[in-house]
């Protein structure tokens, strides 16, 4: 694991939110790499080795779900957690669980939501749960 906490891959097309989300991270003991969009994250993912994977939804190239599935079908990084930072409509919620995505966040949020996450993630803590927030898709939890 690299950093105190781990290494954690931001991926994201809006800049301002991926260094929003570095800096609370780093912060925090995490080192992060960033990349825009899901087929620069396909790019890194197998050189970094990340701890934790967060993507938002709605992005050039290849959305974050179309991102999530296609790691979560790799060998090498099916055991990932994968957080969805997005709007988390009821939607993305459901298409994410049935991706296989670990966990929701919902835009805007709270810094230290965020870090509680991510570190529950990279740390194999207890999964959150699904309040509309954050969730559990393989964990098993049930959105509702």
């Amino acid at each position: 694991m690299s950093g105190a906490y781990g290494r954690v891959l931001v991926v994201d097309d809006n800049k301002v939110i991926r260094q929003l989300i570095r800096v609370n991270l780093e912060l925090e003991g995490f080192e992060v790499v960033t990349a825009a969009d899901g087929v620069e994250c396909l790019d890194l993912v197998h050189r970094i080795r990340p701890d934790v994977i967060t993507l938002d939804v709605v992005m050039p190239r290849l959305g974050g779900l179309e991102t999530a599935s296609a790691l979560l079908s790799d060998p090498r990084t099916r055991h990932v957690p994968i957080a969805v930072i997005s709007a988390c409509t009821p939607y993305e919620v459901d298409a994410g669980v049935s991706a296989g995505v670990d966990a929701f966040l919902a835009k805007p949020f709270e810094p230290s939501e965020l870090v509680r996450m991510v570190h529950r993630l990279a740390t194999g803590e207890e999964r959150p749960s699904v309040d509309g927030r954050s969730g559990a898709g393989r964990a098993g939890s049930t959105t509702g």
